[in-house]
């Protein structure tokens, strides 16, 4: 652990603040008291990328082919699926 006062924390933030970066323990005190402690933040994740599933799906022709009545019907309103299958019959 690494441990500076305010003044030379501030003469020497950017150095401080590399030694953070780099996994030491930095705390900063005031008059002999430690006070804060300086950690570094966690890197964005990268989020969506554009592409990334190039070559690893594919749609088929059926993709374009119309859907069934019941299944367009459930996409319009506020049924389910379910509310047109006989569940006793599935099971």
């Amino acid at each position: 652990m690494i441990q500076v006062n305010i003044h030379e924390a501030k003469t020497q933030l950017s150095k401080i603040v590399d030694q953070a970066c780099r996994g030491e323990e930095v705390v900063i005190a005031k008059a002999a008291t430690p006070v804060v402690r300086l950690t570094p933040i966690a890197p964005p994740t990268s989020g969506r990328r554009f592409g990334a599933l190039n070559g690893k799906a594919r749609v088929d022709q059926r993709f374009f082919e119309p859907l069934p009545e019941d299944e367009l019907r459930a996409w319009v309103s506020n049924e389910t699926l379910f509310d047109h299958l006989d569940v006793q019959r599935l099971w």
